[in-house]
Protein backbone atom coordinates (compact mmCIF):
# COMPACT_ATOMS: atom_id res chain seq x y z
CA UNK A 1 0.00 0.00 0.00
CA UNK A 2 1.37 3.42 -1.37
CA UNK A 3 1.40 5.72 1.32
CA UNK A 4 -1.76 8.45 0.29
CA UNK A 5 -0.95 11.98 -0.29
CA UNK A 6 -1.15 14.92 2.00
CA UNK A 7 -4.30 16.57 0.07
CA UNK A 8 -6.14 12.68 -0.18
CA UNK A 9 -5.58 11.95 3.46
CA UNK A 10 -6.74 15.69 4.11
CA UNK A 11 -9.97 15.81 2.41
CA UNK A 12 -11.53 12.68 4.17
CA UNK A 13 -14.13 14.27 6.37
CA UNK A 14 -13.73 10.98 8.97
CA UNK A 15 -10.62 11.68 10.94
CA UNK A 16 -10.46 8.30 12.83
CA UNK A 17 -10.52 6.58 9.16
CA UNK A 18 -7.83 8.69 7.96
CA UNK A 19 -5.92 7.93 11.02
CA UNK A 20 -6.52 4.42 10.57
CA UNK A 21 -4.99 4.58 6.90
CA UNK A 22 -1.97 6.39 7.89
CA UNK A 23 -1.19 3.54 10.41
CA UNK A 24 -1.93 0.90 7.65
CA UNK A 25 0.51 2.72 5.83
CA UNK A 26 3.28 3.09 8.17
CA UNK A 27 5.27 -0.36 8.39
CA UNK A 28 7.00 0.51 11.26
CA UNK A 29 8.89 -2.85 10.53
CA UNK A 30 9.15 -5.64 13.14
CA UNK A 31 7.07 -6.46 15.89
CA UNK A 32 8.73 -3.73 18.21
CA UNK A 33 6.85 -0.39 19.98
CA UNK A 34 8.32 2.86 19.45
CA UNK A 35 6.14 3.46 22.86
CA UNK A 36 8.10 0.93 24.89
CA UNK A 37 7.29 0.68 28.68
CA UNK A 38 9.94 1.45 31.05
CA UNK A 39 11.01 -2.22 31.54
CA UNK A 40 11.45 -1.76 35.33
CA UNK A 41 10.59 0.57 37.95
CA UNK A 42 11.93 0.05 41.37
CA UNK A 43 9.70 -1.60 43.73
CA UNK A 44 11.58 -2.11 47.14
CA UNK A 45 14.71 -2.98 48.83
CA UNK A 46 15.71 -6.76 50.23
CA UNK A 47 18.51 -7.84 51.75
CA UNK A 48 21.05 -8.99 49.76
CA UNK A 49 21.28 -13.06 49.32
CA UNK A 50 24.15 -14.89 47.68
CA UNK A 51 23.66 -15.40 44.29
CA UNK A 52 22.07 -11.96 43.53
CA UNK A 53 22.97 -9.74 40.40
CA UNK A 54 25.73 -7.34 42.16
CA UNK A 55 24.90 -5.02 40.01
CA UNK A 56 21.14 -4.47 42.25
CA UNK A 57 23.34 -3.74 45.19
CA UNK A 58 22.68 -0.29 46.82
CA UNK A 59 26.30 1.21 47.54
CA UNK A 60 24.22 4.27 49.15
CA UNK A 61 22.34 1.41 51.59
CA UNK A 62 25.03 -0.11 52.63
CA UNK A 63 27.44 3.22 53.35
CA UNK A 64 24.50 4.16 55.82
CA UNK A 65 23.47 1.04 57.40
CA UNK A 66 26.45 -1.02 56.90
CA UNK A 67 24.43 -3.94 55.57
CA UNK A 68 24.25 -5.09 51.76
CA UNK A 69 20.77 -5.00 50.20
CA UNK A 70 19.72 -5.51 46.65
CA UNK A 71 16.92 -3.49 45.23
CA UNK A 72 13.74 -5.08 43.45
CA UNK A 73 11.94 -3.81 40.04
CA UNK A 74 8.65 -4.34 39.06
CA UNK A 75 7.50 -4.74 35.43
CA UNK A 76 5.82 -2.13 33.69
CA UNK A 77 5.13 -3.34 30.33
CA UNK A 78 2.63 -0.34 29.06
CA UNK A 79 3.21 3.64 28.45
CA UNK A 80 1.12 6.56 28.93
CA UNK A 81 1.43 9.24 25.98
CA UNK A 82 0.19 12.83 25.91
CA UNK A 83 -0.07 14.48 23.06
CA UNK A 84 0.30 18.43 22.59
CA UNK A 85 -1.46 20.42 20.48
CA UNK A 86 -0.78 23.53 19.14
CA UNK A 87 -4.26 25.50 17.88
CA UNK A 88 -3.03 28.72 17.28
CA UNK A 89 -3.72 31.03 14.44
CA UNK A 90 -0.35 30.08 12.81
CA UNK A 91 -0.99 26.65 12.10
CA UNK A 92 -4.15 27.56 9.81
CA UNK A 93 -1.50 28.40 7.63
CA UNK A 94 -1.66 28.15 4.23
CA UNK A 95 -5.48 28.91 3.35
CA UNK A 96 -5.58 27.03 0.72
CA UNK A 97 -4.46 23.70 0.25
CA UNK A 98 -3.42 21.28 3.36
CA UNK A 99 -2.55 23.20 6.20
CA UNK A 100 -0.35 22.93 9.20
CA UNK A 101 -3.55 22.45 11.39
CA UNK A 102 -5.33 19.50 9.08
CA UNK A 103 -2.10 18.02 9.17
CA UNK A 104 -1.23 17.99 13.07
CA UNK A 105 -4.90 16.40 13.52
CA UNK A 106 -3.78 13.67 10.97
CA UNK A 107 -0.44 13.28 12.95
CA UNK A 108 -2.40 13.85 16.05
CA UNK A 109 -5.00 11.44 15.42
CA UNK A 110 -2.64 8.56 13.70
CA UNK A 111 -0.39 8.54 16.92
CA UNK A 112 -3.27 8.06 19.06
CA UNK A 113 -4.54 5.41 16.86
CA UNK A 114 -1.34 3.76 16.88
CA UNK A 115 -0.88 3.91 20.59
CA UNK A 116 -3.76 2.90 21.91
CA UNK A 117 -3.87 -0.18 19.34
CA UNK A 118 -0.28 -0.90 20.89
CA UNK A 119 -2.18 -1.14 24.45
CA UNK A 120 -1.18 1.92 25.62
CA UNK A 121 -2.75 4.85 27.33
CA UNK A 122 -3.02 8.18 25.40
CA UNK A 123 -3.84 11.51 26.18
CA UNK A 124 -4.28 15.54 24.77
CA UNK A 125 -4.21 18.86 25.96
CA UNK A 126 -4.51 21.74 24.22
CA UNK A 127 -5.18 25.50 24.86
CA UNK A 128 -7.78 27.74 23.49
CA UNK A 129 -7.39 31.51 24.37
CA UNK A 130 -6.62 31.01 28.39
CA UNK A 131 -8.86 27.80 28.91
CA UNK A 132 -6.95 24.23 28.96
CA UNK A 133 -8.79 21.34 26.77
CA UNK A 134 -7.56 18.02 28.02
CA UNK A 135 -8.00 14.76 28.03
CA UNK A 136 -6.68 12.15 30.41
CA UNK A 137 -4.20 9.11 29.11
CA UNK A 138 -6.29 6.38 29.25
CA UNK A 139 -6.58 3.33 26.92
CA UNK A 140 -9.57 1.21 24.74
CA UNK A 141 -11.26 1.98 21.96
CA UNK A 142 -14.13 4.01 23.33
CA UNK A 143 -11.56 6.28 24.58
CA UNK A 144 -9.40 6.51 21.86
CA UNK A 145 -12.62 7.47 19.82
CA UNK A 146 -13.63 10.14 21.87
CA UNK A 147 -9.98 11.44 21.77
CA UNK A 148 -10.35 11.20 17.74
CA UNK A 149 -13.63 13.02 17.69
CA UNK A 150 -12.35 16.07 20.21
CA UNK A 151 -9.59 16.57 17.72
CA UNK A 152 -12.11 16.71 14.79
CA UNK A 153 -14.17 19.42 16.93
CA UNK A 154 -11.14 21.69 17.39
CA UNK A 155 -10.79 25.14 15.74
CA UNK A 156 -7.42 27.38 15.59
CA UNK A 157 -7.56 30.81 16.70
CA UNK A 158 -5.64 33.33 18.44
CA UNK A 159 -2.34 32.51 20.02
CA UNK A 160 -0.98 30.15 22.82
CA UNK A 161 1.61 29.77 25.61
CA UNK A 162 3.25 26.49 24.85
CA UNK A 163 5.49 26.45 28.11
CA UNK A 164 2.35 26.76 29.94
CA UNK A 165 0.58 23.89 28.17
CA UNK A 166 3.84 21.64 27.86
CA UNK A 167 4.31 21.81 31.99
CA UNK A 168 0.88 21.09 32.52
CA UNK A 169 0.04 18.10 30.13
CA UNK A 170 3.48 16.91 32.12
CA UNK A 171 2.20 17.68 35.44
CA UNK A 172 -0.93 15.62 34.79
CA UNK A 173 0.53 12.26 34.00
CA UNK A 174 0.35 10.37 35.90
CA UNK A 175 3.67 8.20 36.23
CA UNK A 176 7.21 8.40 33.44
CA UNK A 177 5.45 8.60 30.16
CA UNK A 178 6.00 10.24 26.98
CA UNK A 179 5.34 14.42 26.21
CA UNK A 180 4.32 14.72 22.34
CA UNK A 181 4.40 18.17 21.29
CA UNK A 182 2.96 19.11 17.87
CA UNK A 183 3.43 22.62 16.29
CA UNK A 184 5.14 25.52 14.17
CA UNK A 185 6.85 26.57 17.41
CA UNK A 186 7.04 29.62 16.36
CA UNK A 187 5.30 31.35 19.76
CA UNK A 188 8.03 31.90 22.46
CA UNK A 189 10.87 29.78 21.35
CA UNK A 190 13.28 30.33 24.24
CA UNK A 191 11.05 29.18 27.01
CA UNK A 192 8.83 26.77 25.08
CA UNK A 193 12.85 25.16 24.83
CA UNK A 194 13.49 25.68 28.17
CA UNK A 195 10.00 24.03 29.35
CA UNK A 196 11.02 20.77 27.65
CA UNK A 197 14.19 20.49 29.05
CA UNK A 198 12.62 20.70 32.31
CA UNK A 199 9.99 18.19 31.39
CA UNK A 200 12.54 15.38 30.35
CA UNK A 201 14.91 16.16 33.69
CA UNK A 202 11.62 14.91 35.11
CA UNK A 203 12.25 11.88 33.82
CA UNK A 204 9.80 12.27 30.73
CA UNK A 205 10.13 11.34 27.13
CA UNK A 206 9.78 14.03 25.28
CA UNK A 207 9.26 14.85 21.50
CA UNK A 208 8.51 17.77 19.10
CA UNK A 209 7.09 17.23 16.01
CA UNK A 210 7.60 20.64 13.94
CA UNK A 211 5.14 21.28 11.19
CA UNK A 212 6.12 23.95 8.21
CA UNK A 213 4.50 24.33 4.95
CA UNK A 214 6.35 24.34 1.93
CA UNK A 215 5.36 27.72 1.28
CA UNK A 216 7.18 28.80 4.93
CA UNK A 217 10.72 27.76 3.80
CA UNK A 218 10.41 28.66 0.24
CA UNK A 219 8.96 31.72 0.25
CA UNK A 220 7.33 31.39 -3.04
CA UNK A 221 6.45 34.89 -3.76
CA UNK A 222 7.15 37.87 -5.90
CA UNK A 223 6.50 41.41 -6.28
CA UNK A 224 4.65 43.67 -3.41
CA UNK A 225 2.91 41.40 -1.07
CA UNK A 226 0.60 42.46 1.50
CA UNK A 227 1.38 39.78 4.41
CA UNK A 228 -1.23 39.28 7.54
CA UNK A 229 -0.06 38.03 10.82
CA UNK A 230 -2.52 35.70 11.76
CA UNK A 231 -1.98 35.74 15.21
CA UNK A 232 -2.10 39.55 15.42
CA UNK A 233 -4.26 40.22 12.81
CA UNK A 234 -0.97 42.98 12.06
CA UNK A 235 -1.18 43.68 7.99
CA UNK A 236 2.21 44.90 5.85
CA UNK A 237 3.43 45.30 2.17
CA UNK A 238 6.30 43.91 1.54
CA UNK A 239 8.67 43.67 -1.66
CA UNK A 240 9.09 40.15 -2.10
CA UNK A 241 12.12 39.84 -4.01
CA UNK A 242 14.11 42.23 -1.85
CA UNK A 243 13.20 40.09 1.47
CA UNK A 244 13.64 36.74 0.26
CA UNK A 245 16.95 35.90 0.86
CA UNK A 246 16.71 37.52 4.83
CA UNK A 247 13.43 35.71 5.21
CA UNK A 248 15.07 32.28 4.07
CA UNK A 249 17.87 32.99 6.12
CA UNK A 250 15.84 33.64 9.04
CA UNK A 251 13.78 30.68 8.74
CA UNK A 252 16.61 28.13 8.21
CA UNK A 253 18.35 29.54 11.31
CA UNK A 254 15.02 29.25 13.12
CA UNK A 255 14.43 25.30 12.28
CA UNK A 256 18.54 24.72 13.08
CA UNK A 257 18.26 25.71 16.17
CA UNK A 258 15.05 23.73 16.69
CA UNK A 259 16.73 21.03 15.87
CA UNK A 260 19.62 21.62 17.40
CA UNK A 261 18.61 22.43 20.68
CA UNK A 262 16.60 19.54 21.05
CA UNK A 263 19.35 17.06 20.19
CA UNK A 264 21.52 19.58 23.55
CA UNK A 265 18.31 18.77 25.31
CA UNK A 266 17.17 14.83 24.35
CA UNK A 267 14.38 15.57 22.94
CA UNK A 268 13.01 13.34 20.13
CA UNK A 269 12.95 16.05 16.65
CA UNK A 270 11.01 15.39 13.72
CA UNK A 271 10.64 18.21 11.18
CA UNK A 272 7.58 17.67 9.07
CA UNK A 273 6.46 19.60 5.92
CA UNK A 274 2.90 19.76 4.85
CA UNK A 275 3.49 17.84 1.12
CA UNK A 276 4.93 15.14 2.78
CA UNK A 277 2.58 11.90 3.11
CA UNK A 278 1.51 11.47 6.59
CA UNK A 279 1.91 7.89 6.87
CA UNK A 280 5.80 8.26 4.90
CA UNK A 281 6.53 11.19 7.87
CA UNK A 282 4.74 9.55 10.66
CA UNK A 283 7.18 6.49 9.70
CA UNK A 284 10.45 8.79 9.49
CA UNK A 285 9.99 9.38 12.94
CA UNK A 286 8.74 6.39 14.85
CA UNK A 287 11.72 4.31 12.89
CA UNK A 288 14.23 6.81 14.59
CA UNK A 289 12.53 7.03 17.60
CA UNK A 290 12.36 2.89 17.86
CA UNK A 291 16.10 3.26 16.84
CA UNK A 292 17.19 5.11 19.37
CA UNK A 293 15.52 4.07 22.46
CA UNK A 294 16.23 0.66 21.81
CA UNK A 295 19.49 0.64 20.80
CA UNK A 296 20.36 0.48 24.86
CA UNK A 297 18.26 -0.21 27.66
CA UNK A 298 20.01 0.77 30.52
CA UNK A 299 19.57 -0.15 34.25
CA UNK A 300 18.86 3.75 36.16
CA UNK A 301 20.16 3.97 39.35
CA UNK A 302 17.53 3.67 42.77
CA UNK A 303 17.52 7.35 43.16
CA UNK A 304 15.77 7.89 39.81
CA UNK A 305 13.10 5.48 40.09
CA UNK A 306 12.38 5.72 43.93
Amino acid sequence: MSALSPSVVAAIDDLELAARLVVEGLRVGGHRSPFHGYSEEFQQYRPYRVGDDLKYLDWKMFARSDRLYTRQFREATNVSVMIVLDTSASMAFPATGVSKFRYALIIAASLAYLVSHQGNAVGLMTMTGEKFGFLPARGGRPHLRSLIAYLDRLTTGGAWRPARVISRAAELLQRRGVVVTISDFYDDEETTQRELRRVVQRGHDVAMLQLVSPDEVMFPYTGNVDFKDLESGARQLVDASAAERGYCTAVAGFLERCRSQAHRDNIDYARMTTDTPPARALRDYLLRRATKHHAVQPHANADTRA
